[in-house]
């Protein structure tokens, strides 16, 4: 009796066993379903975007890869400019120094009244600091900037005869003034050629694997090295840009990109083209962009005021 009771015993385990196997394959095939309907559209990627994406592009594909690039973008936005509004080289100046740690647009909104007070360096120069500062208050950091305003424009007055200087070796020994701003200025006041490396600009130069440099200098030697000259600001303003409409920090809107066959970082955001499409900013979502008074060729609307709808 006990042995029949153990081979009872085992057999209702061995039917159990049995009975459960089949449960292992039905979960691999619910798994397989998840992974497929998950798994990211395949990367249109060219040979030369998959050579850079493998690491083992050449230098001469390099150049060959961001010199396509940069005409693509040309033939997306060729309305490209400044996205600060400005009269003169002083307002371009002092519209890029508020521009730190802050929007274009927000700067927009503020500089009408600003300019309005101080019209000139030697106005801004004599100007109170605290009434300079409420003006410029929306800008954040407002102390600091205002701080710089008033220097510069000081130096301006004193050291230039009222007049924004045109060398970047001049530009830069201005309180407030860097690189970047000094580019801009010399780019988009001047006509004079420049690379402007802000936070867009070094995110998408490193995301199509142009450079691996992250400090700004040194991007913006190696990306001067990879373009003639008279490219230098409207690459510029092409890359910035496509980095506020499309290739944005967080979500990228791949698969709405015109530029996706060439980049190989495609896939790092959204691939489903209905999807990416809801992620476009600016005149590319339909809505307006960052200058109150935009070129008359932009094709997207101005954008509000200070306490206009502006969220």
């Amino acid at each position: 009796m006990p042995k029949a009771t153990g081979t009872a015993q085992a057999t209702g385990t061995a039917k159990s066993a049995k009975a459960a196997k089949p449960a292992k394959p039905a979960k691999a095939a619910t798994s397989a379903r998840a992974t497929k309907a998950a798994k990211p559209a395949k990367a249109p990627a060219v040979p030369e975007a998959a050579a850079a994406a493998s690491g083992a592009e050449s230098r001469t594909a390099l150049v060959r890869r961001a010199r396509r690039i940069n005409r693509a973008l040309a033939e997306v936005y060729p309305y490209a400019h400044p996205e600060l509004d400005f009269e003169n080289p002083f307002e371009l100046l002092v519209a890029t120094v508020l521009s730190a740690q802050t929007t274009d647009l927000r700067v927009n909104q503020t500089t009408p009244a600003l300019f309005a007070a101080y019209p000139t360096p030697e106005d801004m120069a004599a100007a109170d600091p605290e009434a300079l500062e409420q003006l410029i208050r929306p800008t954040g950091f407002f102390r600091a900037k205002a701080r710089s305003l008033m220097g510069l424009s000081a130096a301006i007055r004193d050291r230039f005869g009222g007049e924004v200087p045109g060398r970047i070796e001049d530009l830069v020994s201005l309180p407030g003034v860097g690189r970047k701003t000094a580019h801009v200025v010399l780019g988009n006041a001047f006509g004079r050629p420049g690379i402007t490396v802000d936070t867009h600009f070094g995110r998408l130069v490193r995301r199509w694997k142009w450079t691996e440099a992250t400090d700004p200098e040194k991007v913006e030697a190696e990306i001067c090295a990879l373009f003639p000259k008279s490219e230098w600001t409207m690459l510029s303003h092409r890359v910035i840009f496509h980095g506020r409409r499309i290739c944005h920090s967080r979500r990228p809107a791949c698969g709405a990109c015109p530029i996706a066959p060439l980049c190989p970082s495609y896939g790092e955001g959204e691939t489903d083209p209905e999807k990416a499409e809801k992620l476009l900013k600016y005149e590319k979502g339909g809505k307006p962009g960052q200058r109150l008074k935009p070129p008359p060729d932009y094709p997207g609307l101005p954008a509000p005021p200070l306490g206009g709808d502006d969220a």
